[in-house]
């Protein structure tokens, strides 16, 4: 019994065909696969012009039109390429994911093709409830012509014609528009669609008698001179974009086979702002989308090209990630590289003009290519103490090139080190910091230097120890006032003679006064952990100008507790002064300091008066 069994488990099964819901399918391609129901078009179309391709490899002098009639809600597409036989209709149109130019031995000319996945006709179902497809064959010209009938419910008819229903090689292909979907199939809709997706095809492609292909691409076209043919790119920009470029760049990359232009944006945009490029492929628009087509720091430019080298994904809206994607990405990169070192080379005008919109994308290139750097080091602007120069001209002008890594500690310590004769760049802007450090490696004998609190302090002058000695009480006053904040309290004697206060920290004191805000917040628990991880960072300052006749007079108080409030007072302006975000307790202390001083004016003037 258990050996019957173990036999009969063993026996084989017999094969199961996969049933297709063609409605299914249909809601599937139009919702997740296409965009939109316009590239119905487009497969009507690719399907004509691979006809044509495939009927001139074998008659080179066959006839290469494609014509297109729309007409109440009907659409007719008729071509003159290769055409079907019967035996071709049941092997090609009613199987789902069969392509002819997938069949063996076609291999090799499969790059001549547009359409490579079998979807096909499919697509139309997207905006029609039936197709009718008539053909007659070019390979076999005895054959009748074939007549194949399918409705988006999944059913199909096939028949032969008599030899008067097509005399000549081609295929006809008449849509009926599903309830809804009239609007798709109405002329001026085809006519425009047509001109978007075609009108680079090398065919006679035409909506009735308007012609849609028989211009040359923008970049294929012969000018006077160079500056007409820069007018004439401009105007193809604004056609097709909608902006009038700063300049224009010709992607001409043979071995890629690539042929195009890019766009330079007159405006500045994001980094993260993904730019999507025209593609056409041989000729048939792709995708207005593709966003991996170029390096992302060219985010500065807007490409139209055509390729016959790149791989489309099935729903031929965007393009297939692979090695010959990642080659012609660094081939094009290449090209926008070689316009901005001709531009430095011989066009320092219109590099102005670009660097004033872009200098952000060349930022971001020069940070991994340090030719580039190199290149635009005359040219890139930074903010410094001694306006917006480039860092060639800055390193020129001081033997020491200091820096900040945030906004917030430039705002600190520009002024003050302006006055003192050290020089600083702004690194808080994107990509700043990075390309000062990489200065020394382009620019040998450059010294560069992160500028921190120590530093800016080190180089205000001391005041005399008699004099410091003679201000203990009002120091011990004003320290013992600000150590709840994590803030000590310095004399120095510095320029500008305006400023009565500085403020300084650096990253390290901003994380040590995080870290004991958070103890004081957290549970028992937490305040435990967050206890061992304190650090023994140095703390902020407040530096008192010695010069500065307001602290001289606030110097010469007696009272402490009208010090430490005159103290909040000063630490409050040093810190908007620099422009940093206030905590909760440093709009409390300004609220208390601001409340504490008119208190003070007022009881001194009440008690003038009583004495009076």
């Amino acid at each position: 019994m258990d050996s019957q069994t173990s036999q009969s488990s063993q026996a084989p099964q017999s094969p199961h065909t996969f049933q297709v819901d063609l409605r299914g399918l249909v809601d599937l391609l139009s919702h997740h696969l296409y965009s939109s129901p316009k590239v119905y078009l487009r497969e009507l179309l690719q399907n004509a012009v691979d006809a044509i391709t495939a009927r001139r490899a074998e008659q080179p002098g066959a006839p290469a039109v494609v014509r297109l009639y729309a007409q109440g809600g009907s659409l007719r597409v008729e071509d003159s390429g290769i055409g079907l036989t019967e035996a071709d209709v049941h092997s090609l149109l009613a199987t789902i994911g069969r392509s002819s130019k997938r069949a063996e031995g076609l291999e090799s000319a499969r790059s001549e093709f547009l359409g490579q996945f079998g979807i096909g006709l499919l697509a139309c179902f997207v905006v029609a409830e039936r197709i009718r497809v008539v053909s007659r064959s070019a390979r076999t010209p005895d054959a009748p012509p074939v007549e194949w009938t399918a409705s988006d419910d999944g059913s199909y008819t096939v028949r032969t014609l008599d030899g008067d229903a097509r005399t000549e090689p081609g295929t006809t292909v008449f849509l009926t528009a599903r309830p809804g979907a009239a609007d798709w199939l109405g002329r001026d809709r085809v006519l425009a669609l047509a001109r978007d997706f075609g009108s680079l095809l090398p065919y006679d492609v035409r909506v009735d008698d308007e012609a849609v292909t028989g211009a040359s691409a923008p970049w294929d076209g012969h000018h006077l001179s160079p500056a007409a043919r820069r007018v004439a790119l401009a105007r193809h920009c604004q056609e097709l974009f909608g902006f009038v470029p700063l300049d224009s760049i010709e992607l001409d990359v043979p071995l890629a086979g690539v042929r195009g232009v890019a766009y330079v944006l007159p405006s500045a945009v994001s980094p993260a702002q993904r730019a999507g490029h025209r593609v056409h492929l041989k000729g048939m628009l792709l995708t207005e989308r593709a966003e991996q087509l170029l390096p992302d720091w060219a985010f500065f430019v807007r490409c139209v090209l055509d390729t016959d080298s790149l791989r489309p994904t099935a729903s031929r809206e965007s393009l297939y990630e692979d090695e010959t994607l990642a080659a012609v990405r660094e081939a094009l990169g290449e090209r926008v590289r070689s316009w901005l070192t001709g531009l430095a080379a011989g066009d320092p005008e219109r590099l102005a003009a670009f660097l004033s919109v872009h200098h952000l994308g060349v930022k971001s290139l020069a940070r991994h290519d340090a030719e580039m750097l190199r290149t635009m080091l005359p040219w890139l602007p930074f903010e410094t103490t001694d306006g917006r120069l480039s860092l060639e001209e800055f390193a020129q002008r001081h033997p020491v090139v200091h820096f900040t890594r945030t906004v917030e500690e430039y705002r600190q310590v520009a002024p003050i080190a302006s006055a003192q004769g050290v020089g600083v760049v702004n690194g808080g802007y994107t990509y700043d910091s990075e390309l000062v450090e990489a200065l020394p490696a382009v620019r040998p004998g450059t010294v560069v230097a992160e500028l921190d609190a120590d530093t800016v302090t080190a180089h205000l002058d001391t005041v005399d120890p008699d004099q410091e000695l003679a201000l203990a009480g009002f120091l011990a006053a004003a320290r013992a006032a600000l150590d709840p904040l994590g803030c000590d309290v310095v004399l120095r004697a510095f320029h500008p003679l305006s400023v009565p206060a500085l403020h300084l920290d650096d990253r390290a004191a901003r994380h040590e006064q995080a870290r004991a805000e958070a103890e004081e917040r957290a549970d028992d628990l937490w305040a435990g952990i967050l206890g061992s991880l304190r650090g023994s960072a140095p703390r902020a300052r407040l530096v008192l100008n010695h010069l500065n006749p307001l602290i001289r007079k606030v110097g010469s108080l007696k009272d402490p507790e009208l010090i430490g409030t005159a103290t909040e007072s000063l630490y409050g302006q040093a810190l908007l002064m620099a422009q940093r975000p206030l905590r909760p307790a440093d709009t409390a202390l300004l609220n208390r300091a601001f409340i504490g001083l008119l208190e003070w004016a007022t009881h001194t003037e009440s008690g003038e008066d009583g004495r009076r």
